[in-house]
């Protein structure tokens, strides 16, 4: 489904003392298949912004446009449950809402909830499960006697099982040690490619925004600064820098190599296998000219 996101503003506590303006004027069009990262600082409005994809927030200004269903400002809003049910969110710590006494069934809840029938659900959970590289035989397991990785894994496949076309990842990696973080992000890369899904991914990890994203949208004080595709984003390293963002360090690793070459390099790695790509090319260059 193609996303379609036109003067969206939201505000917190209206015509209260506590009013708080935390996004405005956001324009972005997402399509169909698509993977888009969307990165900020702490407080750029990254959390607010992916609560209206699935109508968990509701616009105080523009409209949201998911596939055929428009949300817009002022409009009361019926039947979000459909909507909720092709857009589905993995929040940050997604263990944290497990609650059933079996995995099985945990999983299951979801479909069951958007009501497919129980037999249909239980299908959808065995699948799920194998979908984020879990064996069955822990089906009839409490989560709560799995590792915390475990854990993480059943609660995606928890949103898996109501098969969504978009899949929104807020910092799905929080917490998780480098290889842990790794394994994740691949498995959401190969469910994107195999599923062809519609993958939105608000994060803190430049090293992620710049390996998987097919398009970036940066978010300062709860607007859009750049939007692009990730190598036209990290060649503005200054821009980012000056809103206190880091940069992957494939591209550290290449503004320090210039330095010491005394050139700029026209190519700009996002990921390590172009790193190390760009240094044979660069060693080779230089044994031609000895």
């Amino acid at each position: 489904m193609d996303i379609a996101i036109k003067n969206l503003e939201h505000r917190y506590n209206i015509r209260s003392p506590f009013e708080r303006l935390a996004i405005y004027d956001v324009s972005l069009e997402i399509k169909e298949g698509s993977y888009t990262s969307v990165i900020g600082h702490t407080g750029s409005g990254k959390s607010t912004f992916l609560q209206h994809l699935n109508g968990l927030l509701k616009p105080t200004k523009g409209s949201v446009t998911i596939g055929e269903r428009t949300i817009t400002a002022g409009e009361k809003q019926k039947h979000l449950k459909s909507l909720r049910k092709k857009v589905g969110i993995v929040f940050q710590f997604p263990e944290h809402q497990l609650f059933e006494e079996t995995i099985e069934k945990d999983i299951a809840f979801g479909p069951i909830n958007f009501g497919v029938p129980k037999e249909e659900a239980v299908k959808k959970a065995h699948a799920a499960l194998e979908q984020v590289g879990l064996s069955k035989e822990l089906l009839d397991r409490s989560p709560f006697d799995l590792s915390g990785g475990q854990m993480r894994r059943v609660a995606i496949a928890g949103v898996l099982a109501m098969e969504p076309e978009v899949l929104v990842l807020d910092e799905p990696t929080a917490g998780l040690d480098p290889h842990g973080r790794k394994e994740i992000m691949d498995m959401f890369y190969r469910l994107h490619k195999e599923q062809q899904l519609t993958t939105i991914l608000v994060t803190h990890s430049m090293e992620d925004a710049a390996k998987y994203a097919d398009d970036i949208v940066v978010l300062e004080k709860g607007t859009v600064r750049l939007k692009g595709k990730p190598e036209e984003i990290f060649a503005e390293s200054e821009t980012l820098v000056s809103i206190g963002l880091d940069l992957p360090e494939t591209i550290k690793f290449q503004r320090l190599l210039e330095k010491r070459l005394g050139r700029s390099l026209k190519e700009l790695p996002l990921t390590m296998e172009g790193t190390v790509d760009l240094i044979k090319r660069l060693y080779e260059e230089g044994a031609e000219h000895q």
